[in-house]
């Protein structure tokens, strides 16, 4: 069986999107790749964002290979699944300009919070809940209601059904071997995601860990990528490896929390061997001064950590349950700064925290080189806790509709985040597709 797995070019006019908008190694297609190889099938991964290709082109590689199933995701990159575009006009721009004769499938997060929904917007006729990894090449010789999250339809016209699997796939992480990125054109890849420096060379990103153990409330990765896994080390270090020999001296890692389990210092000594530097998203409160210095062999250049508020009460009604105090926070942000040119401590808007006291805390710590960011708005979205604490339950078909509808109300007066569009489009409009 052939599959296609292509990854649009994304386009973010009038979304709320706060992700980052260039090309990023789409992990989840290139670990499917791998699966799909080895259970015997014949991949084709054709990333149409970071090869620049328009939905023509797309359209013709595809074509040419004549797959049996073609895959798109509903969100850029694993990166971004937790803070996806809410609405799936791309999508659905690109499934029905392929008009395939191959069976279509989604994967991503739309899929695994409302896979009804999602089919129907897209047209598709299946729909993966979870992590994809290992589940698509299932497709192709399983019967699908087998499979875990595998939702599907059945009968035409007026009888269409759609089936859906209550169940959430969930990869078995030492079970994924290393990528030889043979998929990927890594050279193209000039983005060295959340690097502010002058460094100048090709970036790209890499998982060692994925999932979190914590349940914090604005978090979207309840539906996919929630249990903690490690890789393996020897596997993340070979695909460093590879990535060096192709040109590269800058990788991101895409983890939910970069520092949780067992193995990180040994990832990191085997780093710090190594002529690259990296980056990551992490919680301060996994670290001390003896790790940090680590991370500073190791020639980490870039560490995104989450704080959220600068109050232990914002914190609490955040559910971080963090392990210090708001002034030993200061202390190892401020510690790692002197180690990593670049650390930034994100915070979020809640009802607690006072904004005069979040200036003189912003204040203290940009003062010592750390860059506290303004707090952003949350986004309700579809499956996090957030979700279910506003709107009273699980998400249905109009969640993505009721939770863009509520964002756009509550912040229309309040401000967006710097780092996205001031005036977005209503999500129906959104996807008016003709």
């Amino acid at each position: 069986m052939k599959f296609a797995l292509v990854n649009p070019n994304w386009d973010f006019a009038g979304s709320t999107y706060f992700g980052c908008q260039e090309p990023h190694v789409p992990l989840e297609l290139m670990f499917a790749a791998g699966q799909i190889r080895a259970a015997g099938h014949e991949p084709q991964l054709v990333d149409a964002h970071i090869d620049r290709l328009s939905l023509e082109q797309t359209k013709r590689r595809v074509d040419a290979f004549q797959p049996d199933f073609l895959v798109m995701p509903t969100a850029p990159t694993y990166l971004f699944w937790r803070c996806p575009p809410p609405e799936l006009r791309v999508p659905m721009e690109w499934m029905r300009g392929m008009s395939p004769e191959a069976v279509t499938v989604i994967i991503g997060p739309h899929a695994s919070a409302t896979p009804a929904a999602a089919m129907r917007k897209v047209g598709c006729a299946v729909a993966l809940r979870g992590e994809p990894d290992q589940t698509l090449a299932e497709l192709a010789t399983r019967p699908w209601k087998e499979i875990a999250g595998c939702c599907f339809r059945t009968g035409e016209g007026p009888d269409v059904e759609i089936h859906i699997n209550s169940s959430l796939a969930v990869a078995e992480m030492q079970a994924l071997p290393s990528l030889d990125f043979r998929e990927y054109h890594v050279e193209a890849h000039r983005h060295r995601h959340h690097v502010f420096t002058a460094d100048q060379g090709l970036g790209a990103e890499l998982e060692f860990a994925r999932g979190c153990p914590w349940a914090c409330t604005f978090c979207n990765k309840t539906l996919f990528r929630n249990r903690f896994r490690e890789r393996s080390v020897a596997a993340v270090l070979e695909e460093v490896d590879i990535l060096i020999a192709r040109g590269v001296n800058y990788i991101y890692f895409i983890d939910e929390v970069f520092g949780v389990g067992a193995n990180v210092r040994c990832l990191l000594e085997g780093i710090a061997d190594r002529p690259v530097k990296i980056g990551l998203q992490t919680r301060i409160d996994l670290w001390d001064e003896e790790s940090l210095e680590l991370l500073g062999r190791a020639e980490c250049i870039s560490m995104e950590c989450g704080i959220e508020s600068v109050t232990e009460e914002g914190r609490e009604e955040l559910n971080k349950n963090s392990k210090i105090d708001t002034d030993r926070i200061g202390e190892l942000l401020i510690f790692a700064r002197e180690r990593i040119p670049w650390v930034q401590a994100n915070l979020v808007l809640t009802e607690t925290d006072d904004r005069q006291q979040i200036r003189a805390w912003q204040d203290r710590l940009r003062t010592r080189g750390v860059w506290a960011s303004e707090p952003v708005p949350m986004f309700p979205f579809p499956g996090s806790p957030l979700y279910a604490q506003i709107f009273g339950g699980p998400p249905d078909d109009q969640a993505w509709e009721r939770a863009h509808h509520y964002y756009t109300s509550a912040f229309a007066e309040k401000g967006y985040s710097d780092i996205q569009e001031q005036k977005p489009v209503p999500i129906e409009d959104l996807e008016c597709i003709s």
